[in-house]
């Protein structure tokens, strides 16, 4: 993985047998990133990602192998507890057009992927919220 800051902004390319939602952690805590909003596209072979269920408050997660092309990673940082927590979300499609996507639990990039990291001057924290059963924004 290498990247370049420019003011507010990251630029990121993650190398192939990487692994995104690392290489995010990576940048995040180098540069000490409190808050940001994240985008990426890219290729993968190998991902797992999953939906929650609000009557059970569980995640189901399904996992993919194969050639994927990334449709849309998108997503935050923020902070839990004052440490760095991510929140991603993701589709890829196959060579058939399918497409599958769901919360962002792990991906392994195939040949490259390229995120844009956009600093956002701040800082919002994360308390879990039991009604929903997530770890929610927290204006405090």
């Amino acid at each position: 993985m290498e990247y370049k800051r420019f003011d507010d902004t990251v630029v990121v390319r993650i190398d192939k047998g990487e692994e995104i939602t690392e290489q995010l952690r990576h940048v995040a805590e180098r540069e000490g990133i409190l808050l940001a909003e994240v985008s990426a596209l890219g290729a993968l072979n190998d991902f797992t990602v999953g939906v929650f269920h609000t009557d059970t408050k569980e995640y189901q997660a399904n996992s993919f192998q194969g050639a994927f092309e990334i449709v849309s990673l998108t997503g935050t940082v923020s902070t839990m507890g004052g440490a760095y927590y991510a929140h991603l979300h993701m589709s890829a499609g196959n060579e058939r057009g399918e497409v599958f996507g769901g919360h962002l639990n792990r991906a392994v990039v195939s040949a490259t992927c390229e995120m844009i990291v956009r600093v956002i001057d701040g800082r919002v924290d994360r308390k879990f919220d039991e009604d929903v059963g997530l770890n929610l924004f927290c204006f405090d």
